[in-house]
């Protein structure tokens, strides 16, 4: 079973969503395991406190060094051997290969999510990798966890359902696109379903799909 253990300041705010669809059918089954950890709960003094202001000046307040490496140090007393991974803006940003990457290698993994102007920088000194998942910027790091949860749990088989559902998806090889799929009915306001998928010809189908596959460098065939 794999675990992930997300440290947050906000764990009410992950919680529903780690307890719906894919994700929950994944705990079910026992594939993987969810723990929550409350930064606050690390937090110094009786206010609890986890920011302060920036040495040199600035706007915003910073999250303290010792309350971000109380809460790892805590996470990996229950996980000694996982990986842990910091949501915050770096040069390499999160991909599909990154996840196949995470979902082979079967490791467990610590989550730390930032908040405010970010980390004190020392942190990076307590972590395995620096993820990006693209070049904007979010109030907190929740939701980069959540993708990056999402992204690797729906590649461990038998969480999907399909054996292949993975195979066949877009940027399952580096940068194409999945082709276009259809369901009933078969003509909407005037806009059919191509005639080749009603066909029952599997190797046309087969054609066609890798046809109407989209490689960047290419355009679509």
């Amino acid at each position: 079973m794999r675990k992930f253990q997300i440290i947050t300041l906000f764990p009410e705010v992950v919680e529903p969503y780690l307890n719906a669809g894919m994700l929950w059918k994944a705990q079910k089954e026992s594939a993987v395991k969810f723990e929550l950890i409350n930064l606050r709960d690390f937090g110094l003094g009786p206010r609890r406190q986890v920011d302060d202001t920036v040495y040199g000046g600035g706007d915003g307040m910073l999250l303290m060094i010792e309350p971000l490496v109380a809460a790892i140090e805590s996470a990996k007393k229950t996980q000694p051997s996982a990986k842990i991974l910091l949501m915050t803006p770096s040069e390499h940003v999160w991909n599909q290969t990154d996840a196949e990457r995470y979902a082979d290698a079967n490791d467990d993994l610590i989550l730390v999510c930032g908040r405010y102007e970010g980390f004190d920088a020392r942190v990076e000194q307590f972590v395995d990798e620096k993820i990006s998942v693209g070049q904007y910027v979010l109030t907190g790091g929740e939701l980069p966890a959540m993708t990056i949860i999402d992204s690797i749990i729906r590649l461990i088989p038998g969480v999907l359902g399909g054996e292949t559902s993975a195979e066949i998806e877009s940027y399952s090889d580096g940068s194409n696109l999945e082709y276009p799929q259809y369901t009933r009915p078969e003509n909407f306001r005037n806009i059919p379903v191509p005639d080749v998928l009603l066909s029952g010809n599997h190797a046309a189908v087969a054609k066609w799909r890798v046809k109407n596959s989209i490689n960047p460098d290419r355009g679509r065939g």
